[in-house]
């Protein structure tokens, strides 16, 4: 008995639980303190005010803040047993005998009863409750992070998918000139049909391609909208480039991730909640206190209540101690054991995949900028490629597949090279995330 009145929660330390490396092994990566807002590193007044739209009026976001009060008004209601419970009771109670003799008697009652929180058992089963409340806000301020995130990363796939629209649109228009080009050699006899065929069937090829551009352009439009809290209504002006990613980030220490990052702080606190409620299951083992008190008064007459002549009361103190309770007391400290093991290992897990989004977003830049370089050089080269391309042809010495396979080469380096743009920016805001900075 001394021994689990003595237990206590053990110590749980972040930094001892976890191994980590002293340095990020990202070659790019800078152990300088990160900034605590990456919003405005991108100089963008209208990403800006779409990020604070976001967080204002979301309804997730907002249920997520409906759960933090919720989360902590039980840690309330779980830590209102520590103290004396009091009620009142006035009623009027009227009866009759076999005899048909009736009588009648104004109640006024008090009844107070108090567990004495001598072992700390409902102390902790409170320190549980409040620990889960802070892993709810926790949760909440990383559902605030993912949705600027999100919002951020929507307003540049809006972008790109914008310019994807008027790259498609421009080959579009492309593809009729060589139609027409085509079709004035064929009547001149100079081509045959079967040219004319073949840039017929590229033409409505772009103009599906085209189509599917448009479409994408209303799909991120409306789940941007929802975002917002918005009707989707599919309105949003265009932009004519997509922002320059900031300079290089200083991604700081290992460590300071543990502390930083939402989720850690999230699955941390879980696993503190479960080491109260296995010292709180271990303590219902020991015997309770328990002090009662009645008192109150009782007459024919309302007016003779306030007599003080007419009160009783009694007052009681007692003890319980659990003698056999077929198992149910060491099954609840067993279970409450097994899942503060699951809670253990579900923070090694969240800690070891948080390690790994920021190593992976350090080395994804490097290769995504490498990308977009060769990329940009890939425009150029078939852009060049393309007007070669259409004199050659003029002048007889190409085919018409050698044509046509330049306009769609020109497509297609056009269409990677704004998409490896936009990753560069959404694996930019990944970064962000997995560091755990805030807006």
């Amino acid at each position: 008995m001394l021994l689990t009145a003595c237990a206590t929660t053990p110590e749980r330390n972040a930094t001892d639980m976890t191994p980590f490396p002293a340095q990020w092994t990202a070659a790019n990566a800078s152990d300088k303190p990160i900034a605590t807002q990456w919003l405005s590193a991108f100089a963008d007044p209208e990403l800006s005010a779409l990020v604070h739209d976001a967080l204002n009026h979301n309804y997730d976001l907002k249920v997520a803040a409906a759960r933090v009060y919720a989360a902590r008004e039980q840690a309330r209601i779980d830590g209102a047993a520590r103290w004396p419970q009091l009620a009142f009771a006035a009623g009027y109670r009227h009866g009759a005998t076999i005899t048909n003799s009736e009588s009648g008697a104004f109640e006024a009652l008090f009844a107070m009863s108090w567990e004495i929180d001598v072992w700390g058992r409902i102390k902790a089963a409170q320190q549980a409750a409040g620990q889960d409340a802070e892993a709810v806000a926790a949760d909440y301020h990383g559902a605030g992070l993912s949705l600027a995130a999100r919002t951020a990363q929507s307003y540049f796939e809006l972008i790109e998918a914008n310019l994807q629209a008027e790259v498609a649109e421009q080959s579009t228009k492309d593809r009729r000139t060589i139609v027409d080009l085509v079709r004035g050699r064929f009547a001149r006899g100079l081509t045959r049909g079967l040219d004319l065929r073949l840039v017929l069937t590229d033409l409505e090829n772009a103009k599906a391609q085209l189509a599917g551009a448009r479409n994408r352009v209303q799909i991120v439009t409306r789940r941007l909208e929802v975002l917002l809290g918005r009707y989707p209504g599919n309105s949003f002006k265009k932009r004519s480039a997509l922002p320059t990613p900031p300079a290089a980030l200083s991604a700081g220490l290992p460590s300071e991730l543990l502390a930083r990052r939402p989720d850690l702080v999230a699955v941390l606190s879980r696993l503190r909640a479960a080491d109260s409620r296995v010292e709180s299951a271990k303590k219902a083992l020991l015997p309770r206190i328990t002090l009662t008190a009645a008192g109150g008064t009782g007459s024919p007459a309302l007016t003779e209540l306030i007599d003080p002549r007419a009160v009783a009361w009694n007052l009681a103190m007692g003890l319980v101690q659990p003698i056999f309770t077929g198992g149910r007391l060491t099954a609840a400290i067993h279970l409450n054991e097994a899942r503060t093991e699951e809670a253990f290992n579900q923070y090694q897990s969240t800690a070891l995949n948080a390690f790994r989004e920021v190593e992976q977003a350090l080395a994804a830049e490097s290769w995504l900028r490498e990308q977009e370089r060769a990329l940009k050089e890939a425009v150029e080269q078939t852009e060049a490629s393309r007007k070669l391309a259409i004199y050659s042809y003029r002048q007889g010495l190409i085919e018409i597949l050698t044509l046509l396979d330049s306009y769609r080469s020109t497509l297609n380096a056009q269409s990677a090279h704004l998409s490896v743009q936009r990753q560069l920016l959404s694996n930019r805001i990944d970064l962000y995330l997995a560091l755990g900075g805030g807006v």
